[in-house]
């Protein structure tokens, strides 16, 4: 099982639309993705931490696929629809990390 992390940075000028995120672009990924070896994904919200200092990342979305290969395949057949629609939700370029989840 791997892990990819997905960050999108904030910066002061940058601009992420939430619902769209949620609404719209999850659900696209779901779509493509979960016949494809999509086991699921989590989204996580960035908040100031307790000295009040804005997030590194406005989002970092987990995806979690049953192997490289799968997701290999799964971002040949549809990667290019999943990353056209980036530009419908934010300005910033996302940054992927891939994991290897240790059980």
């Amino acid at each position: 099982m791997i892990a990819i992390s997905v960050l999108y940075p904030k910066t002061a000028t940058s601009k992420f639309d939430t619902a769209y995120y949620h609404d719209s672009h999850m659900k696209l990924v779901d779509a493509r993705w979960s016949h494809m070896g999509l086991h699921g994904s989590r989204v996580m919200h960035g908040v100031p931490g307790p000295d009040g200092g804005a997030p590194t990342y406005a989002v970092i979305t987990i995806l979690e696929f049953e192997s490289m290969a799968a997701f290999g395949k799964a971002a040949e057949a549809h990667g290019a629809e999943i990353m056209g629609d980036i530009a419908n939700f934010t300005d910033v370029s996302p940054i992927l990390q891939f994991n290897e989840i240790a059980v």
